[in-house]
C-alpha cells in the first residue's frame, strides 16, 4: 500500500520505537502527526523526520491518559490533518519491578492509565474518522509480556495482555469495513524502557541487558511496524511477534557470561 502524501499518527512519539517509526514513516513521504509529553523531544523528531523526506510534520503535546485532552487534540486538528491514515498506538511504559504483593500503587495507576486506558482514549478519538471514511489502519504496540507472564512483572503484563485483547476485539468490531487492525509485540527491545521502568536508574537498567549479544533496537520493531501499514490494502497482518535471537519468549534469555 502507498502511504505517500497520507497522513500517520504516532503516539509516544519523542524517543524509542515512536521516534523510529516516525523516521522510517517519513522515509515513505508521509505526512506526521507526532504527539508526545516532551515538546523539545518531539521537535528533534520532527526536524529530523523532515530531512528523512516527510512531506509535513505536526507535533501535539499529549499525554494519552487525559481522556479530554485526547479527544479535543483530535477535534482541533486542521481540516487538512483530520484525514488519519495509520494510527500508531505506541504511548506505553512499565513502572517498577517488584512482586505484587510489594507493588506500589501508583506504578500500577500510571501502567494502566498509559498503556490500556490510554490506548482506548486514542482509538476512540480516532477510528470513527477512518469508519467514517472507509479508511485506515491501526497499529498497537503490545509485547511479549501480554503472550506469557513473567516474575514480577504481573500488572506490566496484564496492561500488554489487555492490549491484546482490545487489538483483537477491535479487528472484530471494525469486520464488514476497510479498517485493518494489528499488533506489533517486540520482546526485549533496547531503548530508554528500562530507564523509565527505573526510574533514571541506568546503572539498574543497563544489568537488564547485560550478557544478552544482541537485543532488538527501535529501528527492528519501526521496520515490522511499517512492513505491516504497507501490505496491500485487502491484507490484515493481525499480529507479529519479533524477538532478538537470544529471546525465547517473555520469560527465557540466553545470556552468555
Amino acid at each position: 500500500m502507498n502511504l505517500q502524501g497520507k497522513i500517520v499518527f504516532i503516539t509516544g512519539a519523542s524517543a524509542g520505537i515512536g521516534a523510529a517509526t516516525a523516521l522510517k514513516f517519513a522515509e515513505l513521504g508521509t505526512r506526521l502527526l507526532l504527539a508526545g509529553r516532551r515538546t523539545d523531544k518531539l521537535a528533534e523528531v520532527a526536524d529530523a523526520a523532515w530531512d528523512r523526506g516527510a512531506q509535513a510534520v505536526q507535533t501535539i503535546e499529549l499525554d494519552v491518559r487525559d481522556s479530554a485532552a485526547v479527544a479535543a487534540a483530535i477535534a482541533g486538528l486542521p481540516e487538512e490533518w483530520q484525514e488519519i491514515e495509520v494510527l500508531v498506538n505506541n504511548a506505553g511504559l512499565s513502572r517498577g519491578l517488584e512482586k505484587l504483593y510489594a507493588g506500589k500503587v501508583e506504578d500500577w495507576d500510571e501502567m494502566i492509565d498509559t498503556n490500556v486506558k490510554g490506548l482506548l482514549h486514542v482509538t476512540r478519538a480516532v477510528v470513527p474518522g477512518m469508519v467514517e471514511r472507509g479508511s485506515g489502519h491501526v497499529i498497537n504496540l503490545g509485547s511479549t509480556a501480554g503472550h506469557m507472564t513473567y516474575p514480577n512483572g504481573a500488572v506490566y503484563c496484564a496492561t500488554k495482555a489487555a492490549e491484546r485483547a482490545i487489538n483483537d476485539g477491535l479487528r472484530m468490531d471494525v469486520l464488514g469495513t476497510p479498517i485493518r487492525v494489528t499488533s506489533v509485540d517486540p520482546g526485549m527491545v533496547k531503548t530508554d524502557f528500562s530507564v523509565v521502568r527505573f526510574r533514571g536508574d541506568e546503572e539498574r537498567a543497563a544489568n537488564v541487558y547485560k550478557g544478552v549479544k544482541q537485543p532488538l533496537t527501535a529501528g527492528d520493531v519501526a521496520d515490522v511496524i511499517v512492513w505491516a501499514a504497507t501490505r496491500p490494502a485487502h491484507v490484515n497482518i493481525a499480529d507479529v511477534v519479533l524477538t532478538p535471537v537470544a529471546q525465547a519468549n517473555a520469560f527465557m534469555l540466553h545470556k552468555e557470561s
